[in-house]
């Protein structure tokens, strides 16, 4: 699908190509610092060069028409309507931010009348690469940019989790977010999610590849999970924090200072769940220390310790995320591998020498269909920017259609 076809859909969907500009968000890949995130713990995101395209056009009838070339349904929406209604699907993400923007700047409705707008993603669905948060932030983008009002990123990434927290109801943290709007290309960013202390760090990789394997299996364990994790983390911290009371999330204990109040946690499934977050902490600092070093190997044996802690601790990858991780483990060629998103399906990340991804691909793909039934799928993928309009220029030399 390249440029001129999406303009040709445009036009076949709304009858006109007035006044059209085009937006991009990307996915992202978590690639260390899993499950930390919402425990105000580090995490070491990266943009992808696939995301979410927005053709976007204003209107001037208060009417915003929402239609996309990856979903069937298609909804149009009054100004001012904002509700959450279950037929709309995906369109409740952009109904969702429109809402939050216009409840943080008021004066959007009287700068624009409405909007048509088409998306186009090229995120695996269902891959756990983010493609919620990726649409909220190519619709803020697309917003803010119509109506003239000028926003920061990291605000826009703030008002994108508040838009999934409040109207869809999602309780995510901020990394998906924050690396969608603040992306950086052939850099990941180290952050600490209850402060946004942020540092960039080169991924340099000469010769080795990121494949991201896709288990194609239904994630449909998550969303419970995901919650009933938070509710042990929150419990485990409560307990800590009778012993240290200066410790306001668990990313603020220190992997020693764990050790020793360890005993303090009770439950020992809570504690295994706390040792995750804490040692998976330790590990996004350690891991960023290694790339600084230009030293892979210890970076690919981090992202092996982080699969299996979440394997052990936090008990989030299941059957299919383990099969890809036990075969890529012992593939020649490749130095790390992990679980990347919140779990129970979705995508494994690979750290792969160049000359053998093809390999890599033959023998996982073998091993993985036979273990679970099911085919991967697999995305050699580049890292890329955050959020933004794409000019003439940039829509036409994008090499990734």
């Amino acid at each position: 699908m390249n440029v001129d076809k999406l303009r040709a859909k445009f036009e076949a969907c709304f009858g006109h190509q007035d006044g059209l500009r085009i937006f991009f968000a990307p996915g992202r890949v978590n690639l260390i610092g899993e499950h930390t995130d919402y425990n105000g713990g580090y995490v070491f995101p990266a943009a992808l060069t696939f995301g979410t395209w927005a053709l976007v056009s204003p209107r001037e009838d208060g009417m915003y028409r929402f239609r996309s070339l990856n979903f069937a349904v298609g909804v149009d929406c009054a100004d001012g309507e904002w509700k959450v209604d279950p037929r709309d699907d995906w369109a409740n993400y952009p109904k969702g931010m429109i809402s939050t923007l216009q409840e943080a700047f008021p004066h959007i409705p009287k700068r624009l009348g409405g909007a048509d707008i088409l998306y186009y993603g090229t995120i695996p669905n269902g891959a756990g690469l983010s493609s919620s948060a990726s649409i909220l932030l190519v619709t803020a983008l697309a917003i803010t940019k119509l109506a003239g009002v000028d926003v920061p990123p990291v605000q826009l990434a703030l008002l994108a989790q508040k838009a999934e927290n409040r109207f869809i109801g999602v309780q995510c943290g901020i990394m998906d977010q924050f690396a969608i709007a603040m992306g950086k290309r052939n850099h990941a960013v180290k952050l600490k999610c209850d402060t946004l202390e942020y540092a960039y760090f080169p991924i340099d990789i000469a010769g080795y590849k990121l494949v991201i394997t896709h288990t194609n299996k239904r994630r449909g364990l998550a969303e419970s999970k995901y919650n009933e994790r938070r509710r042990q983390c929150e419990e485990g911290l409560s307990q800590i924090r009778q012993r240290l009371p200066r410790v306001q999330t668990l990313g603020d204990l220190s992997y020693a200072e764990w050790v020793n109040v360890r005993e303090a946690v009770t439950d020992e499934v809570i504690r295994r769940r706390v040792e995750h977050v804490v040692s998976e902490n330790e590990r996004v600092v350690l891991a960023t220390q290694s790339l600084e070093q230009h030293d892979l190997r210890t970076f690919g044996e981090l992202m092996r310790k982080s699969h299996e802690s979440l394997r052990d601790n936090y008990e989030v990858t299941g059957l299919e995320l383990d099969a890809l991780y036990e075969i890529a483990s012992h593939v020649e060629g490749c130095i790390g591998t992990r679980m990347t998103g919140a779990g129970f399906g979705g995508c494994n990340v690979s750290l792969v020498k160049g000359d053998c991804v093809a390999r890599f691909k033959e023998q996982v793909t073998q091993y993985y269909t036979g273990k679970t039934g099911l085919a991967p799928t697999f995305y050699e993928c580049e890292i890329g920017d955050g959020v933004k309009e794409m000019t003439e220029e940039e829509v036409g030399a994008w090499p990734f259609w």
